[in-house]
């Protein structure tokens, strides 16, 4: 089951005294977050409705019924969603990735290795966490050498992790060891 709500962008610093604010978009073209109509907060309790003031790569927009530079203060940090059916349908080999949310994740081999618990994407490309019953979530690069199969008819990903590697404490950074 695809989630029903889809991470658009995050609402930055203010811009001005007027309640203007910069967005960072996740849309293809980044002023296109004004064209899905309403957006919800995370708890979707919540819904803004942008204009975008000033175009670029971090749109300056105005949001509906913010009007002072506190207010638009307060925001800061909001991330947006849409709903998901508002979205256009993908074409084939295409999806959103919030879509993978859900899937399960299985080794080159086909054994198990666990659920798709969220996709994050802070700015140097999208990883994979999936929770693991020994251990840590593995975190994981989306990439197609991590992950060379996404069968979403199937709800299915096919995992290639890297060899995990465990690195001792090394006497450099603990304080001890020689002087330089």
């Amino acid at each position: 089951m695809s989630p029903t709500r889809v991470l658009m962008g995050v609402i930055g610093r203010p811009h001005g005294v007027r309640g203007l604010v910069r967005v960072q978009s996740f849309t293809a073209e980044p002023t296109d977050i004004a064209a899905y109509g309403p957006l919800w907060d995370e708890a979707a309790g919540r819904n803004f409705l942008l204009s975008v003031v000033t175009p670029g790569e971090m749109p300056v927009v105005r949001i509906d019924g913010v009007a002072d530079r506190e207010a638009a203060a307060r925001l800061t940090g909001t991330k947006l969603y849409v709903e998901r059916a508002v979205l256009p349908e993908t074409e084939e080999d295409e999806y959103y990735l919030a879509d993978l949310v859900g899937c399960e994740a299985v080794d080159v081999s086909g054994a198990p290795v666990g659920r798709v618990a969220a996709v994050h994407d802070h700015g140097a490309g999208a990883f994979l966490e999936i929770p693991r019953e020994a251990g840590p979530a593995l975190l994981l690069p989306f990439t197609r050498a991590a992950v060379p199969v996404v069968d979403l008819a199937a709800r299915r990903v096919t995992v290639a992790p890297p060899a995990e590697e465990i690195v001792p404490p090394s006497a450099e950074g603990s304080g001890e060891g020689a002087a330089a």
